[in-house]
């Protein structure tokens, strides 16, 4: 399959889609969800290469299963094979898959290669995680506070109004994207972190320049029960990220107040909903009472991954 001479849309960080677009991208989600073979943009079938050079299970099984239901074909490509930017460039990759595929999903390190890969490949390129922002995470929790909060708003950001809580890392790639795609969809976002693990200011600086457009709040909080207080929604991640398990001692003392449980649930909202993106560590960021208990929506999201990534395909492949 050859270029496409118009310049595709990617979806590389949370803020590649406006507002509206996320709007958009979700209530498709939504649709899909009610009829999940209800659009097949990639009959034929059209082939998705599927990059993971990180370790995977729900962006492995959402992917895969989520091309097949839409009509196309899976290309699984290992990446510890392909040695991507090792034993062939990322330009040179780019242009061969970009040739091949209709679309490339990405789980791999550096933003840079990802855009790189966008900038060469002449189709829609998905960032399936990287250092810097897990988008298609965001979207499933995006999709799960919907549905456990009163649904969409009836109109403008995606969810207005909502008050959400993520407390841990908060340099990561899930603050990072909660941030963004929290302020896209016009949430009060607050991160909960220890000094030395706050945001990168320039994403903070863009979370608070979408807030002024859309209505949203976006904070950090050294205290975790200021943080949490009277929200709706409370997240949280591993402390120890893919790439930092040589310093699981050093950063885990830090993180231990901050750590999901039932006294820090106290502070939500009664009717307060959990998430964690997975996998969990229990008894470190999250205990197993919180995770198997009342308030944990974290199945759901994890099955919402599969409906937000067709439909962030079908939208970026102009089937809406």
């Amino acid at each position: 399959m050859s270029a496409t001479s118009s310049a595709p849309q990617h979806f590389l960080a949370d803020d590649d889609l406006t507002s509206a677009q996320q709007r958009e991208v979700l209530e498709l989600a939504a649709a899909l969800k009610a009829d999940p073979f209800s659009a097949t943009p990639l009959a034929g079938p059209q082939a998705v290469a599927i990059i993971f050079d990180k370790p995977t299970l729900r962006t492995q099984a959402s992917f895969t299963a989520g091309v097949a239901h839409l009509g196309g074909y899976p290309m699984l490509v290992d990446g510890t094979l392909a040695q991507i930017g090792v034993r062939e460039s990322v330009p040179d990759t780019a242009r061969v898959l970009g040739r091949m595929t209709s679309a490339i999903v990405w789980r791999t390190f550096a933003q840079s290669a990802l855009t790189e890969m966008a900038t060469h490949a002449g189709v829609p390129v998905v960032n399936a995680l990287t250092d810097d922002y897990h988008p298609c995470q965001i979207l499933a929790d995006l999709l799960t506070i919907a549905e456990h909060t009163g649904g969409l708003a009836a109109s403008g950001p995606a969810l207005t109004g909502r008050r959400f809580a993520y407390v841990g890392d908060g340099a990561n790639n899930m603050a990072h994207s909660y941030l963004l795609g929290g302020a896209l969809a016009g949430m009060d976002v607050r991160i909960g972190a220890p000094e030395g693990y706050h945001p990168d200011p320039e994403v903070l600086a863009r979370a608070a320049a979408i807030a002024t457009s859309t209505g949203a709040q976006v904070s950090v909080h050294t205290d975790p029960a200021s943080a949490v207080d009277g929200v709706e929604v409370l997240a949280t991640d591993t402390w120890v990220s893919m790439g930092q398990e040589g310093q699981k001692e050093e950063r885990e003392r830090p993180f231990r107040p901050y750590q999901l449980n039932d006294a820090l649930l106290s502070h939500a909202s009664p009717s307060a909903i959990v998430l964690h993106c997975l996998p969990a560590y229990r008894g470190k960021e999250i205990t197993d009472a919180v995770i198997e208990g009342p308030a944990s929506r974290v199945w759901d999201e994890a099955e919402n991954r599969l409906h937000v990534q067709k439909a962030i395909l079908a939208y970026l492949l102009g089937h809406r």
